[in-house]
């Protein structure tokens, strides 16, 4: 019977989910069903829409609300989850099935109007084959009392989450296939969800996803657990169909416009825009790296070459009002996101993409893991990490770390010389530290290092590009024989 498997089905769903079969689920069923499906030719989702939804256009389908009412499990007592879904619509086409899993069974959640308020138009003449096309789970995040969106799972393989405290900003995505290549991109999608019906006093969720796309098809097991940081780990299942020589694993998505180190040509009131301003890295041989993202003149693409590495992100490191002075947009409340390595990756690299954007609205930055085997096609492969949303993440909290990137014409004389001032907060180092300064291309000069008003250090060297497109900058702080600071890199760009 539908009401004791699934639980809290309220009238809306009754009369369909009487009516709806239930399966076996296990945790292999997904992982077999992903096997099988690699197996086959890609079968392209159907993006047809019911009359009813066709013309949808932004505004109308923004009026497509789900009823808080209506959330799955709400009235279950003690269970600290909500579900909600979303309409089918507007960018929003395929089908997405969404099941939900207790006591070993698994059971599609039906469609219908009744979930949905529709005003100030009429209910659309829709049946339950509509189904929907993604998710969002609710969970007392910020106060006891009071469900706070915690995730959403909506479009292609895109994820987003937060922790206590803040906002939504950059995504994450199940994998990366072409990101700023010059052939379009491939976007594998999520084409079903198993949402696992939580217990009362559980304080993670399990939910289970399948992806499908024209080169891969791929199981993923998501364990979330909400908190100051969200946490979600994650066990994904890889299944090529094709030889993928430039698979991106564990992919983020972010935005970033501008900051102090890059205004040539900005006309904004505020001091900074983005979602991210860094990327962190912490590798196998144990340096903390950080890389001031960069908003370049055409796309750029960096490679971060590593063996196991612990972890990378892209981080919001600005954390106060005063850095982007923006009532509305809140950026001092993004999220950071930060991917822990499970297992040993082996051989490979972080890969960055930057590609030009001339506003906020477009995600223009992209991060992943990059194997250096090619996944090859009929093999599978699986990939273990712990995926945090967090405020902030110092690995190493006994190193200072980079607060603010600055860049700028030298004043005085060439103005093409550019004048480089990097801040450092934190660490354990007492005495000003030994300073090294290196650039791939171009030459560096007068470089110094000296304690800041206020506290940490401040490394400030002049850049002469001599003629350079490009050029990578690095810097390091070292006292007595051992690191004093996390190493700083830097593209630089005519």
């Amino acid at each position: 019977m539908a009401a004791p498997l699934l639980g809290g089905w309220w009238p809306a769903f009754a009369a369909a989910a009487q009516g709806a079969t239930s399966a076996p689920f296990d945790e292999a069923t997904v992982v077999s069903l992903a096997r099988a499906l690699a197996a086959n030719a890609h079968a392209a989702p159907d993006v047809s829409l019911p009359a009813a939804l066709a013309g949808a256009d932004y505004d109308q389908y923004r009026n497509f609300r789900y009823r808080p009412e209506q959330a799955l499990w709400r009235e279950l007592p003690g269970v600290e989850f909500q579900a909600q879904f979303f309409h089918r619509g507007f960018l929003f086409k395929p089908r997405v099935e969404i099941h939900v899993v207790a006591d070993g069974q698994a059971r599609e959640v039906p469609f219908s109007t009744a979930l949905f308020d529709y005003s100030p138009n009429p209910t659309p003449a829709l049946d339950e084959t509509t189904g929907f096309a993604g998710f969002r789970l609710h969970a007392p995040l910020n106060s006891r009392d009071y469900f706070d969106e915690l995730c959403v799972f909506l479009g292609a393989s895109y994820f987003r989450a937060v922790g206590k405290g803040l906002a939504y900003g950059l995504s994450a995505r199940g994998v990366a296939l072409g990101s700023g290549d010059p052939e379009p991109e491939e976007f594998p999608a999520f084409r079903a969800f198993w949402l696992h019906r939580p217990d009362a006093g559980d304080t993670a969720i399990l939910v289970d996803a399948l992806l499908d796309g024209p080169s891969v098809a791929g199981a993923y097991r998501f364990r979330i657990q909400p908190g100051d940081d969200t946490i979600f780990e994650i066990d994904a299942h890889l299944f090529p169909r094709v030889d993928l020589a430039h698979a991106g694993v564990a992919p983020l998505t972010s935005m970033y416009q501008f900051d102090a180190a890059d205004r040539v040509g900005v006309d904004d009131y505020r001091p900074s825009v983005h979602d991210s301003d860094g990327l962190g890295l912490w590798t196998g041989t144990d340096e903390q790296v950080w890389r001031p993202l960069h908003n370049p003149a055409s796309i750029q693409h960096s490679g971060f070459q590593d063996r196991s590495p612990r972890g990378f992100g892209l981080m919001q490191r600005k954390r106060a009002f005063d850095d982007f002075e923006d009532a509305e947009a809140g950026y001092e409340r993004r999220p950071s996101a930060w991917v822990e390595p499970l297992d040993d990756w082996g051989r490979g690299e972080v890969h960055l993409v930057e590609i030009p954007t001339a506003d906020e609205y477009q995600d223009n930055i992209v991060a992943f893991w990059r194997p250096a085997q090619p996944l090859e096609a009929g093999s599978e492969s699986r990939w273990r990490y712990r995926l945090h949303w967090t405020q902030s993440t110092l690995w190493k909290p006994e190193l200072a770390h980079v607060a603010a990137t600055r860049i700028g014409a030298r004043p005085g004389g060439d103005r093409s010389i550019r004048l480089v001032v990097i801040d450092f907060e934190g660490g354990l180092a007492e005495e000003v530290p030994q300073l090294e300064v290196m650039a791939s291309t171009g030459r560096v000069s007068n470089p110094v290092v000296h304690t800041r008003p206020g506290g940490g250090w401040r490394v400030a060297f002049e850049f002469a590009p001599a003629g350079s497109e490009s050029s990578d900058l690095r810097a390091r702080l070292h006292s007595g024989g051992k690191a004093a600071a996390e190493t700083w890199v830097y593209r630089w760009s005519a």
